[in-house]
């Protein structure tokens, strides 16, 4: 926890509105289209360098199916006709280059020639020659870890870039990236409507794409205003989300100048060293003192009681006996008005694995189950978790916002660190037990909490 400051979030400490309604996520569905998906013919969509190979044939059909997206929406939303890329698209393989597979000039065109070996580890569009160019050993080495469907949205990624080519960039790197990914989200949701022809996508896979961003964010710390950057994991997932929730009006909108990010820099070199992490000790201390500092202001101006904190004790692999935290690691009993968490099982591993903002999410979501008790709300079913999910976003954004400055501050990657505790243990049982919600909607839930306040949160009874 090491200081950064950005544009301040709404509906910071103070006053707490309940006029809004929770916001769920809808996740993405088979979807076959009319019939089942069909392979692009090789002939009918031209890729140079190709392969016969499922990779190649995947990519081909989700660039096909961009281009049928953006032959409607384009027009649509930017008021001009759709133009198909000139340069065309590029097949790779980094592990073994035929050069005799490409033109003389390689890959691009006379004004910026690139040679087939420049495109290892890398997929990307060529503003020059208006081409897409990817490395399919890239591809499959995605699709291996993050699942299928992260190689059509590396696809869809590019192809915003694309269609910035047309409707203007705005010349700063991180802004560009994440409209980018607004755009791939548009088309993703498009996909999960069922309207392609040649993709579909599975409830699941939408956990894995936004997993896939873990490995596509900045290195954390790193500077934000470089020409270069594409922005923290929270920044790139969220604009996903835009895209995937609002559509390509979202994308062209609001991406301006006063858009917020949570990428910044690493204020000083150590930090580096150790991820901007508060030691174990530290982390618990602060989150036990600034839980019931932020719900002790909000709750009675949303509730007209005051709130009565609950208490917060770990245990060692055996959960206490409580009525519904059996087999538990994570929870709130109602009881004895105590929040319990496994610090064996749990707490110890998510703030080694992944960072000290974990352990603020891990705590936090079972403490906001007990202000839904308090406020006479429902703690068990699907309703109760997606809230204190989204509560626990509006509490992190306090941190964001630097409200506990006389405890500690918020450093880079620690709003990451919480998507990361959601995508990895918001999913299990002994976490949230009989969850009905998926890694997707959790995240989706976080983020309308940090970005929108506690309105959005369902604390209507």
């Amino acid at each position: 926890m090491t200081p950064v400051l950005r544009r301040v979030l709404p509906a910071a400490l103070g006053v707490l509105l309940l006029t809004g309604c929770a916001t769920e996520v809808v996740t993405g569905q088979a979807s076959p289209g009319a019939d089942e998906p069909v392979d692009v013919a090789a002939d009918d969509f031209p890729i140079t360098g190709v392969s016969d190979e499922p990779i190649d044939r995947f990519a081909r059909n989700a660039l096909a199916d961009l281009n049928t997206f953006w032959a409607d929406a384009y027009p649509e939303f930017f008021d001009d006709e759709f133009a198909p890329l000139e340069g065309g698209y590029f097949s790779v393989d980094s592990e073994a280059v035929d050069e005799g597979a490409y033109p003389e000039n390689g890959i691009g065109c006379d004004g910026s020639p690139t040679s087939p070996d420049e495109v290892a580890g890398n997929a990307f569009y060529d503003p020059t020659c208006d081409l897409i160019a990817y490395d399919r050993a890239l591809l499959e080495e995605l699709a291996t870890d993050y699942g299928r469907f992260l190689v059509p949205v590396v696809m869809a990624h590019e192809f915003g870039h694309a269609m910035q080519g047309r409707f203007g960039f705005s010349e700063r790197g991180i802004q560009d990236e994440t409209q980018a990914d607004c755009l791939a989200g548009a088309w993703t949701s498009w996909v999960a409507g069922g309207a392609a022809e040649h993709v579909s996508i599975r409830t699941p896979e939408l956990d894995d794409v936004v997993r896939g961003f873990l490995l596509l964010r900045d290195d954390v710390g790193s500077d934000p205003d470089d020409t270069q950057a594409h922005g923290s994991y929270f920044d790139r997932v969220s604009a996903f989300y835009d895209g995937f929730d609002g559509g390509v009006g979202s994308c062209r909108d609001d991406f301006g100048s006063d858009r917020l990010f949570t990428a910044a820099e690493f204020e000083r070199p150590e930090d580096f060293a150790s991820q901007g992490n508060a030691p174990f000790e530290d982390a618990v201390g602060f989150i036990s003192a600034t839980l019931p500092l932020f719900y002790g202001d909000v709750f009675p101006a949303a509730f007209g009681t005051d709130f009565e904190p609950p208490a917060i004790e770990g245990f060692d692999g055996t959960a206490p006996d409580c009525e519904g935290l059996e087999d538990r690691d994570l929870g709130y009993c109602a009881e004895d008005s105590t929040v319990y968490v496994d610090e064996t099982d749990l707490a110890t591993p998510a703030y080694d694995e992944i960072g000290d903002f974990a352990l603020t999410t891990a705590i936090s979501l079972p403490y906001s189950l007990a202000v839904r008790d308090q406020a006479g709300l429902s703690t068990d079913d699907g309703a109760a978790t997606r809230s204190a999910v989204c509560l626990t976003g509006w509490y992190e954004a306090q941190w964001y916002n630097r409200q506990f400055e006389e405890y500690a501050v918020i450093s880079p990657g620690d709003i990451d660190e919480a998507v990361q505790f959601l995508l990895t243990y918001g999913v299990d049982n002994q976490v949230f037990p009989n969850v009905d919600a998926s890694g997707f909607e959790l995240v989706g839930a976080f983020r309308t909490g940090f970005l929108e306040g506690g309105e959005a949160c369902d604390l209507e009874g």
